[in-house]
């Protein structure tokens, strides 16, 4: 039976007149930043070149919509905001979307990115990491010269059902994955879901070999720095570190061999501490070997804080020389914090909406969200520079450049996108539309 009427929603008069809301306006989008990231997209060639690589086992004779496609449109949704793939039911008839990633047709269904995510495999996981490498090398015009850091951390990713490799983790008090994220500066370089029953740094290890030798590849006399806290400090990571010349500044659990030998160190800021009683800090080096070491002596940073709360102190292993203790440790160590919020990040962009009940598909989730990163990081980190949004997080940015309302008209000759005329960041918009896009 036809539907003659549209639903509406009545709210209180404002000037004596009536307030109704319907969903009647015909082809409008709150996505009018979109045609931002379709530019970003078509200059990295990010999920062409992804796309272009992933085994698809559909039949394509009976296939309505390309590989490429269904990437794109996956892509550009989660950095839209839209997490669930029950909101392309009705996404796929949006304009906006529909030229974003060059169709003028209906997109895919629900149903259709389901069964297409379902094919993930273990290639499809390599073929994304190996092309996200690639374009953090091509990121760089000439070789770099300052060392570059990679960070290495985990971070829990809950579950709420029954897919498999899930696991009870007594720290998080939850079930969860516990996915392992490797960053240079704000860029994405690894984003591998892993179950929580392993150890934090399973294959923390072969990962940095897999990184190190293309990163050597491209550059082969560029410094590497291996970065992480106290879960990364093992004997297999620092000794393949030692033979293969990469430096690295790693946090290092406490004991009671260790709290000996910093003893004058911890000694000398409570001296401090009781002249002032103000918070006091004391930095020193001391050669530590642990067993599991072979007896190898290393240089391991020692932080001894004093204050009304009583002793704090920190321990950091390094291969790093030639500047001070607390040099290190404040400018080198504790910078690896700002991988936190890289990884807050991943979050507003859904990293963990891995809710398939097979491994691979929800690694694919995983790997999507960060495809969505690398385009809005590289919006940032390129055209955004010496802006109020240089710093800005994804969500601010998805905020501020793509939520914008317009209303769309399309023809044959022509797709017009009318943007709202009160969008306070006009001439941000069209500064940023005029580098993306070829004179």
């Amino acid at each position: 039976m036809t539907k003659c009427t549209t639903p509406s929603a009545s709210f209180p008069r404002c000037k004596g007149r009536q307030v109704i809301a319907r969903f009647d306006g015909g082809d409008l989008t709150s996505d009018g930043g979109i045609l931002l990231l379709r530019q970003l997209d078509r200059e990295m060639g990010l999920t062409r070149a992804v796309a272009r690589r992933l085994s698809d086992e559909r039949d394509a004779q009976r296939c309505l919509h390309r590989t490429e496609t269904l990437v794109r449109q996956r892509v550009f949704g989660l950095a839209l905001g839209y997490e669930d793939l029950n909101d392309h039911q009705a996404l796929r008839h949006d304009i906006a979307l529909q030229t974003a990633v060059d169709t003028d047709g209906v997109l895919a269904s629900q149903s259709t990115l389901c069964r297409f995510e379902q094919q993930a495999d273990r290639d499809w996981a390599i073929t994304i990491h190996e092309e996200m490498i690639e374009q953090f090398i091509r990121s760089f015009r000439r070789p770099p010269k300052k060392p570059l850091y990679l960070d290495f951390d985990a971070t829990d990713d809950r579950v709420h059902g029954q897919q498999l490799g899930r696991h009870f983790n007594g720290y998080y008090n939850h079930y969860i994955f516990l996915p392992l994220f490797v960053f240079c500066g704000d860029q994405l370089l690894v984003s591998y879901l892993r179950p929580a029953s392993l150890d934090a740094a399973h294959h923390a290890g072969a990962i940095l070999a897999l990184l190190v030798r293309r990163l050597r590849q491209a550059w082969p006399e560029v410094k590497i720095v291996f970065r992480g806290d106290s879960g990364f400090c093992r004997p297999l990571i620092l000794n393949w570190c030692d033979r293969h010349g990469v430096d690295y500044i790693i946090g290092l659990a406490g004991n009671k061999r260790l709290a000996k030998l910093a003893l004058n160190i911890d000694y000398a800021s409570a001296i401090r501490f009781e002249k002032t009683w103000e918070k006091e800090r004391v930095f020193g080096f001391i050669e530590y070997a642990a067993k599991s070491w072979k007896e190898r002596r290393r240089k391991v940073i020692v932080k001894s804080e004093t204050s009304r709360r009583g002793f704090n102190t920190r321990y950091v292993v390094t291969s790093l020389r030639g500047c001070s203790a607390e040099w290190l440790y404040d400018h080198r160590y504790c910078a690896r914090g700002e991988m936190e919020n890289r990884i807050k990040e991943q979050q507003f962009l859904f990293s963990d909406r891995t809710s398939c009940h097979e491994w691979w598909p929800n690694q694919y989730r995983l790997l999507l969200s960060g495809l969505a990163y690398l385009l809005l990081e590289r919006l940032r980190r390129v055209y955004l520079k010496r802006t109020a949004f240089a710093q800005a997080q994804v969500n601010t940015l998805r905020l501020k450049l793509l939520k914008i309302g317009a209303v769309i008209t399309r023809n044959t000759r022509t797709i017009r996108l009318m943007l709202s005329s009160q969008y306070p960041e006009q001439d941000l918009f069209l500064k940023l539309a005029s580098k993306l896009v070829p004179g």
